[in-house]
């Protein structure tokens, strides 16, 4: 069992850094950009920190789902994805999904259309309200998906079936 300790040990720490991550976007960098003037300026700032901490994100993302993989293989415990008191699996695996596609799919494809300078002008505080809604809401999904997570993984199950 120590190799699936230090499996769970590195799963946990990729957990760390790429939701960690995600709750400082969120709740630190976006509503100060929101506050900034002009807010072209605030989204040349977020596009390049964004180019940087996907990086980063790319890495822990990759990283956690080898690591979960991993884990699942060694415990043998592909039944439980049958089994809904084990939903918080399921859910692990949505939010790496979600995250898997935005960093690795829908990033680069918008890294790759350039903002034009008529966009750039109407960009507006509400713009970074939009997109710290959407970091919100990913970022709830995900701690509630550590909870279920944490909770699961030390015998709290929803009793039943």
């Amino acid at each position: 069992m120590d190799e699936f300790v230090f499996a769970r040990i590195l799963h946990v720490l990729g957990v760390i850094l790429w939701i960690g991550g995600v709750a400082m976007v969120t709740t630190v960098l976006l509503p100060i950009l929101a506050r900034m003037k002009p807010a072209a300026e605030a989204m040349d700032f977020f596009a390049q920190f964004r180019r940087r901490f996907a990086a980063q994100a790319r890495f822990s993302t990759l990283f956690v789902g080898v690591t979960g993989f991993y884990m699942v293989y060694l415990l043998d415990a592909w039944q439980r994805f049958t089994q809904w008191q084990y939903w918080w699996m399921h859910a692990m695996i949505l939010i790496w999904l979600l995250f898997s596609i935005m960093l690795f799919v829908m990033e680069p494809r918008g890294r790759r259309q350039q903002v034009s300078a008529s966009i750039q002008k109407n960009i507006s505080a509400e713009t970074f309200a939009r997109i710290q809604r959407k970091h919100l809401t990913l970022l709830l999904l995900s701690l509630i998906t550590i909870a279920g997570a944490v909770a699961g993984s030390h015998g709290w199950l929803i009793p039943g079936g």
